[in-house]
C-alpha cells in the first residue's frame, strides 16, 4: 500500500499539485431482511479501489479507480491534476487548508466477534425467530426483521507525510410489528443501538426479550386516541432525540452549509457565522457534544479523510452556539486554526465532504428518572423512537413524528395516543428544554443512512441522549 500511495503522491507533485492525497480502501456489506416466515433480501456487496485527490494552482482535482495498480493509480493521478487545472481556469478563491501536523497511526475499532464470520443461517434464522414470535400475536399481521453489518478497510496518505489506516466494523438489527384491525394499520419497532462493535452488538437475548413488549404496543397503537391539537410539554426518549437533533442541529452546524457551500437535500443554515457565540441555541441546560473519539460511536473511525485525527469538542455549550463540524478547507474561512475533523467520504469513488460527527445532548448534571419526570408533568406527551420528519431549507422550521405516543396526565401514563407529531422552530424549541436525565439513562443511538451531497452520499453517525422534557410545543397540526 506504502509504495502504491508514494507513486500517486510523488506523480502529483512531480506534475505541479502543491498537496495530494490517496485513500484506498475496500468497502464489505451484508444486508439482511426477513418478512412474516419467509426471506426476502440477502445482499452481499463489496468494492475495492482508490481515489485521488490533489489542489494544483488553487484548485481541487479528484479521480478513483477499481483498478488498483501501479499503471492505473497513475493515469487516475494524472487525470486529478488535469481537472484540478481545468477547474482552476474559472476559480473564484484559491482552496488553502489550514495546517495539521502529519500522523502515522493504525486505528481498529475494538470488536469480539467479526461479524462477517458468523454463518448466514445462524443470522437469519434469529430474524425469523423475531417474525414468529411477533406473529404469534392474534392482532400483529405482518412483521419485518432486519440486520445490517458493515466492513470498511482505509489506507491514507498525503504528501504531508501522514499515513493512516484503519479497520471499522459497524453492526446493527431492529424489526417491526404491524397490527391491522377494522381497515387501519399501525405499527411498533424495535432498534437497539447500531454501534461499531463485532457481531456481539446483535444480542439475541435482548431482540427476542422484546418481542412481546413491541407487539402488544403495536396492537395498543391501533385503539389509541386521536392526537389533540394544541400545546403540550413533551417528553422525548433517546431515539427520538437522535433524529430531531440530527436534522436541527447535526446538519446545521456543518460549516460549509452555514457558509452556502451546500444547497442539495434542504442544504442552507441558520447558523452562519456571525451567531458564532452570539446565539442562545437552547437553554443553559443544553450542551451538544461532538466526540469522534467515543467509544463505539458510528463516526469513530480514528481519523477523517483529511488525515486529522478525531477529536471532541462543543457545538454548544450551556445553551450558545460555539462550535461547527468542518474540514481542512472551511475551517480557514473563519480563522479556525484547526479542522475538526469531520471530513469524510462514503466510497473510494467519492471525494470527501464535510459530515456529522458523534454529535449527542449531554445528560443532565442533576440525579433525574424517567419516572420522576414523567410524575413532574401535568400536561404533555412521552413520544419513543423515531417517526417521520420535514424541516425546511435552512433548518429552522420543522415537524417531527415518532414511533409510540403516550398521553401524561396529571404526573401519570393515561394511554397511548396516535397521529402525533410535533412542530417548531430550532432554537425555540431547544431553548424549551427544562429537565434532562442524568447519565445512568443516556443511550448512543444513531443514524445510518444519513444522506448529503450531490450526487449523495450516504454516511453513519452516533447521537447520544437521555430522555428530556419540552415545555409547551405545538402538536397536532399536521391533522
Amino acid at each position: 500500500m506504502k509504495e502504491l500511495a508514494n507513486m500517486a503522491l510523488d506523480t502529483a507533485q512531480r506534475l505541479g499539485a502543491d498537496y495530494g492525497d490517496i485513500r484506498i480502501a475496500s468497502y464489505k456489506e451484508q444486508l439482511l431482511d426477513t418478512e412474516d416466515e419467509r426471506v426476502v433480501g440477502i445482499g452481499d456487496y463489496e468494492s475495492f479501489g482508490f481515489g485521488v485527490r490533489v489542489i494544483v494552482d488553487g484548485a481541487w482535482g479528484f479521480a478513483g479507480s477499481r483498478e488498483v495498480t501501479r499503471v492505473e493509480i497513475e493515469r487516475t493521478t494524472h487525470l486529478a491534476v488535469d481537472i484540478a487545472k481545468a477547474s482552476a481556469t474559472t476559480l473564484g478563491k484559491p482552496v488553502c487548508l489550514v495546517s495539521e501536523s502529519s500522523h502515522e497511526e493504525t486505528f481498529v475499532s475494538p470488536y469480539q466477534i467479526d461479524p462477517f464470520s458468523v454463518g448466514i443461517d445462524q443470522k437469519i434464522g434469529l430474524l425469523l425467530e423475531i417474525n414468529r414470535s411477533l406473529l404469534s400475536h392474534r392482532g400483529i399481521k405482518k412483521a419485518h426483521a432486519h440486520m445490517d453489518l458493515r466492513k470498511v478497510e482505509r489506507f491514507f496518505a498525503n504528501t504531508e507525510g501522514s499515513i493512516l489506516q484503519s479497520t471499522i466494523f459497524t453492526t446493527a438489527a431492529q424489526y417491526q410489528a404491524i397490527a391491522i384491525d377494522k381497515g387501519d394499520a399501525k405499527s411498533r419497532t424495535y432498534a437497539p443501538p447500531p454501534r461499531t462493535m463485532g457481531y456481539e452488538n446483535i444480542q439475541a437475548k435482548d431482540l427476542l426479550a422484546n418481542t412481546e413488549r413491541v407487539a402488544q404496543q403495536a396492537m395498543e397503537h391501533l385503539s389509541a386516541k386521536e392526537c389533540p391539537a394544541g400545546k403540550k410539554d413533551l417528553i422525548l426518549d433517546p431515539l427520538n432525540l437522535a433524529l430531531t437533533m440530527h436534522e436541527s442541529v447535526g446538519h446545521a452546524t456543518e460549516l460549509d452549509r452555514a457558509l452556502g457551500y451546500e444547497e442539495s437535500l434542504a442544504g442552507r443554515s441558520f447558523a452562519v457565522p456571525e451567531l458564532l457565540n452570539n446565539l442562545e441555541y437552547g437553554s443553559p441546560l443544553v450542551n451538544f457534544v461532538a466526540d469522534n473519539t467515543l467509544p463505539h460511536g458510528l463516526a469513530t473511525f480514528g481519523f477523517d479523510d483529511d488525515g486529522v485525527p478525531g477529536q471532541k469538542w462543543y457545538i454548544v455549550k450551556d445553551g450558545l452556539f460555539v462550535g461547527y463540524g468542518t474540514n481542512r478547507e472551511v475551517a480557514g474561512e473563519i480563522n479556525m486554526e484547526r479542522s475538526s475533523g469531520t471530513c469524510r467520504a462514503d466510497h473510494w469513488s467519492s471525494i470527501p465532504i464535510v459530515r456529522i460527527p458523534n454529535l449527542s445532548l449531554a445528560p443532565g448534571k442533576e440525579p433525574l428518572t424517567l419516572e420522576e419526570l414523567i410524575n413532574d408533568t401535568k400536561d404533555g406527551i412521552y413520544i419513543e423512537g423515531m417517526g417521520s420528519f420535514s424541516i425546511d431549507q435552512m433548518r429552522c422550521n420543522f415537524q417531527f413524528g415518532g414511533d409510540a405516543f403516550w398521553e401524561i396526565k396529571d404526573g401519570k401514563i393515561v394511554g397511548m395516543l396516535k397521529n402525533v407529531t410535533y412542530q417548531s422552530m430550532t432554537t425555540d424549541f431547544w431553548n424549551a428544554c427544562d429537565a434532562i436525565c442524568d447519565e445512568r439513562f443516556w443511550i448512543p443511538n444513531g443514524v445510518l443512512n444519513c444522506g448529503k451531497g450531490d450526487p449523495m452520499q450516504v454516511s453513519q453517525m452516533t447521537h447520544g441522549a437521555a430522555p428530556a422534557r419540552f415545555r409547551q410545543i405545538a402538536v397536532g397540526a399536521a391533522r
